[in-house]
This record gives structure tokens, sequence and C-alpha cells, in this order.
């Protein structure tokens, strides 16, 4: 059984609080991109894991075993599998490579097991699992909010364009968050956000996120990728989640495709997409 693992960027990324548990609160537009791992599972008599990059080690902090385990325990499987996992979404990026592919492990279940979990189920076990799986199971335009388990379901009226540069060192989630002033970052004004996507008007100085400057302390080419892009002629920068991937988006493709074009050589990863509304 095979799915895609769709990645996703961070139009917005308000970090708005903390609780007493230690979990940031976040308010967050993400989007789904069209760039994606490609993920196999296959009931077998014994358990085997490849992957096309060898270094992603399979062992209890890979998020395809956390999710696998979780579904083993509330459903007593007991089979065991081989995994094909071949890798597009790089790790570390702010991309939602890893939940991504936790995602795709559940819904690869519910096909091979004829699972039909409640959506009270489906958000329990993706947040078992990772604060984003959730967005990434059901993987259309949403506003997320609380820890990442509470989700509405946007509209995005116009089509989007993207770019995205990644700097060779990636950053550290919970780094990021450790680092960051509730008192002293960026507050996007995510309603206004949410409006301008709705009704197709302009989102130029409506993008931000939280976590980019600290995230530039722990990764100074961040900064970089933003002034390149920015000297470059981009109007619409952000870095997405906790980084260190860096975006830029815009209706027009051609648009899109020339700044490809001026920064492709200057920079070790860079690709070009669009969003996925739907």
């Amino acid at each position: 059984m095979k799915d895609k693992a769709y990645a996703k960027i961070n139009l917005a990324l308000d970090v708005c609080g903390i609780r007493e548990d230690g979990y940031h609160l976040i308010d967050s537009i993400m989007l789904p991109i069209n760039f994606y791992d490609l993920l196999e599972i296959k009931i077998s008599d014994r358990d085997s894991y490849r992957c096309n990059w060898p270094y992603i080690r399979y062992n209890e902090n890979h998020s395809i075993h956390k999710m696998i385990e979780v579904l083993k325990e509330k459903y007593q499987i007991k089979d065991h599998f081989m995994i094909d996992l071949y890798k597009s979404v790089p790790i570390q990026a702010g991309l939602g490579g890893g939940t991504a592919d936790a995602a795709s492990t559940l819904r690869i279940f519910q096909k091979l097991y004829d699972l039909h979990p409640s959506e009270e189920e489906i958000r329990e076990i993706c947040m078992k699992v990772g604060a984003d799986v959730l967005f990434n199971y059901y993987n259309v335009p949403a506003r997320v909010t609380g820890v990442g388990d509470i989700l509405q379901e946007i509209s995005v009226k116009n089509d989007y364009h993207i770019m995205l540069v990644k700097p060779k060192k990636g950053v550290s989630t919970p780094a990021a968050y450790e680092m960051i002033d509730q008192n002293d970052c960026i507050h996007p004004d995510i309603d206004r956000l949410q409006n301008a996507l709705a009704e197709g008007t302009a989102i130029d100085g409506l993008l931000g996120n939280s976590l980019q400057e600290v995230a530039m302390i722990l990764n100074e080419e961040i900064k970089e990728v933003i002034d390149a892009l920015k000297e470059a002629g981009a109007k619409n920068v952000l870095m997405s989640g906790s980084g260190s991937t860096v975006f830029c988006i815009s209706e027009s493709k051609q648009e899109i495709m020339r700044l490809y074009k001026a920064l492709r050589n200057s920079h070790s990863y860079v690709r070009f997409g669009k969003i996925l509304r739907k």
C-alpha cells in the first residue's frame, strides 16, 4: 500500500502562549504543497525498513515507527511490516516531512486493516506522535491552533506558486521554541491573512513567523537566504515553521520561475512548486 506524504509551509505562525505542561500554543495558517515523500508499507513475515536516504535511522524516534507503535497498541496488531520510504522532503526544514510520513502511515493502516476511526480518535492518534501530524493527515489549507490539535479548514481563492530555499544546516524545533521570548517576537495578524486568502486580496505584508528571529540566531544562513531573496525582488518571503527552509510565494508562476533561475546556482537546495488548495 502506497501513500504520498505531502509537505507544508506555514504562511504565518504566531507563538501565542505556553501551557503549564510546557507545550507552546500556536495560531498558524498551514498550506499543503505539491512536494512529497512516497511511503509504501506491506504486511510481511518480518520487519524491514529501506530508505533512499540511508543516514535516516529507523528507531524509536522515527515518526513512522512512533505511529506504527501507537496503532499496534490501539488496534492490537501483531503483524510485521516491510517499509519502503522514498524521501524528498528534507529534515529539520520546517516543511513537516517527518510528520507527513507519520500521517501517511495512519492512512495506509486504515486501508490495510479497514479501520474507521472517528475524528476524535484520529486527533488522539496523531497527537501521540507529533503536533503537526493532524494537519498532515487531512492535508488541506487550515488554521491550526492549540498545540496543533485544533484544525479549521480555510478557503484559499487564488492559486499560489512558491519557491523553497533550504540552508545546508537545519534547525532543532525544541531549541527554537526554548529560545523564544513571546514578549519580544513577531505576532502576525492571522485573521487578516485568513480573510485575504479567502477573498483573493493581496497578502503582501501579512506573513510573519514568531520563530524566525531565534532561528536566525541558531542558523545564520537563514538570514542570508532571506536577504538574497529580497535582493532578487521577492516580496513575500518567510521562514517556514521552525526552519530552516525559507520560501517566497506569489500568484505569478513567471515571477517564481524568475527567482528560481536567479538563485538556483547560488544555494545548495532550491526548488519550486505550488500550493495545494484542496
